[in-house]
């Protein structure tokens, strides 16, 4: 049987968030709502504990936030060279 950690769920969960169009600003909005909130998980009156969810969170939105723009801007590359590839150049002179 696979086990599954907390974190992973979590994780794949705000993942799932992030790249589904429907979710994606709401996800990023809430996230960052939640990171200037003074109301946390752990509070930040315990000093380490209660930055160490501001920081996971904070990571997986960058991190997740980059690799959606490093794929858009792949794909977008991609689509730009099929359109080259496959010019006709109009202007061609017979022999």
């Amino acid at each position: 049987m696979k086990q599954t950690s907390l974190i992973n769920l979590f994780q794949n969960a705000f993942r799932r968030g992030i790249r589904h169009p429907k979710y994606r600003w709401a996800m990023i909005v809430g996230t960052l709502l939640y990171l200037a909130s003074p109301l946390d998980i752990v509070p930040d009156a315990l000093p380490i504990l209660g930055w160490i969810d501001d920081g996971v969170l904070a990571t997986l939105l960058i991190s997740e936030v980059c690799q959606f723009m490093l794929e858009k801007q792949k794909n977008h590359i991609s689509a730009d060279a099929f359109a080259t590839a496959h010019a006709i150049d109009i202007e061609a002179e017979p022999i």
